[in-house]
């Protein structure tokens, strides 16, 4: 069997299982969900108690390992699974109970792909990679909310954050790679948005925490999008280039894209399902490469971004007068900044310059707590996205 037939067969197979515990999900009743939360409360303390575990340095350990099938090299498939099972399964599975996920089933079968030879190596490698900085993405946004929760708590509030920080570090470098790519400041904006957490904290600024909370996320969000989706870097851009040159490569192209996007389907499917299919569809590992349309996945997910932030500015004036309302009217802004290239594309400069000056105003008026001026920007901003839709059509 040649290695490209090879490769084209073990991916299809692993679709199938990916697919299988996608459908899993969906059936899943609510009662057991509930169990998986219970069960990752009660592994919540034996986590912390282990988290002396350098997370960063196994997960370097794992990755340079994996990264030997790069150089034709014999990767210890062994070595991996047990440094993955002794350092990362536990906090896998408690992501998974936490966000309704499957990591854990889906990293445990791409390395016995990996081990038994029906998969790619160096796909494996990056569905490993990929999927790890999803868990440890959401072990951010775990943190976040833990920090919620132990609100005036100082010490156990700096506990978290501090978790949350070498999580972040973990992914660094995936966003400095995104930066010189694209000319971007992304690793800059996140340290400001963990600048701001901190003075949050010192000052018990509960407010001042959700939106410097909301800077990282979103930045972090729009990291993964021009990782996949945006033009001209995004791997849907980079598998559709090899598509008629290297079928084999253009695969390992195309499963970076599909394992880069599972940090942003599920926020997207619950405001957008359509793009958030489309996307999916595209990126799938039993999708032909060949048929990858990069501007057509730009555009879903310049349309999808753009009703995520009609939607936080909906909730901002349900809420009007509240902090949330400052939240999602904050939120509103960088989901906004996030396709910011796109829109000038769409709209030109001097139309996404006026776009962005509104958005900023309208924090401000929230925060403000003036109700009039608030919803005229309102309708401003969200006729304006819903120009952006059409026009991503």
């Amino acid at each position: 069997m040649s290695i490209k037939f090879k490769l084209l067969a073990a991916m299809a197979a692993l679709s199938l299982v990916l697919g299988a515990c996608g459908k899993a999900e969906e059936t899943a009743s609510k009662p057991k969900v509930e169990n998986k939360e219970k069960s990752a409360e009660k592994k919540e303390t034996e986590v912390k108690e282990n988290e002396k575990v350098a997370y960063a340095d196994v997960f370097t350990e794992a990755t340079t390992e994996l990264e030997k099938a790069k150089e034709g090299k014999e990767v210890d498939f062994d070595k991996v699974t047990d440094l993955y099972n002794k350092n990362f399964k536990e906090l896998v599975q408690q992501r998974d109970a936490e966000f309704e996920d499957t990591i854990d089933e889906k990293i445990t079968t791409a390395l016995s792909a990996g081990k038994d030879g029906s998969m790619d190596k160096v796909v494996v490698k990056q569905l490993f990679d990929k999927l790890m900085q999803k868990v440890f993405y959401t072990s951010i946004k775990h943190d976040f909310t833990e920090v919620s929760e132990k609100w005036g708590n100082t010490e156990e509030v700096n506990a978290e954050l501090e978790e949350a920080k070498n999580y972040y570090a973990i992914l660094k470098t995936t966003v400095e790679k995104r930066d010189a790519a694209y000319g971007t400041t992304l690793v800059s904006v996140i340290d400001g948005g963990f600048s701001e957490i901190e003075t949050a904290v010192k000052n018990n600024d509960q407010l001042g925490f959700n939106l410097g909370k909301q800077v990282v996320d979103k930045t972090l969000m729009k990291t993964f999008y021009l990782a996949t989706g945006a033009l001209p870097n995004g791997y849907a851009t980079k598998a559709a280039a090899e598509a008629g040159k290297d079928a084999a490569l253009a695969k390992v192209e195309q499963a970076e894209g599909w394992a880069f996007y599972q940090s942003l389907s599920s926020y997207l499917s619950k405001h957008a399902a359509d793009e958030t299919a489309f996307i999916e569809k595209q990126f799938n590992l039993e999708s032909d490469v060949k048929a990858v349309d990069p501007a057509a996945v730009n555009k879903a997910f310049v349309r999808g971004f753009a009703k995520i932030a009609i939607d936080e500015y909906g909730e901002s004036k349900e809420l009007f007068g509240e902090d949330k309302a400052v939240i999602t009217g904050l939120e509103g802004a960088l989901f906004i900044d996030i396709i910011g290239e796109d829109i000038k594309t769409l709209l030109g400069e001097d139309a996404y310059k006026t776009l962005t000056e509104k958005a900023q105003k309208y924090v401000e008026t929230a925060k403000a707590k003036d109700k009039a001026a608030g919803e005229a920007q309102l309708n401003e901003l969200i006729s304006t996205l819903n120009t952006i839709v059409e026009k991503a059509k």
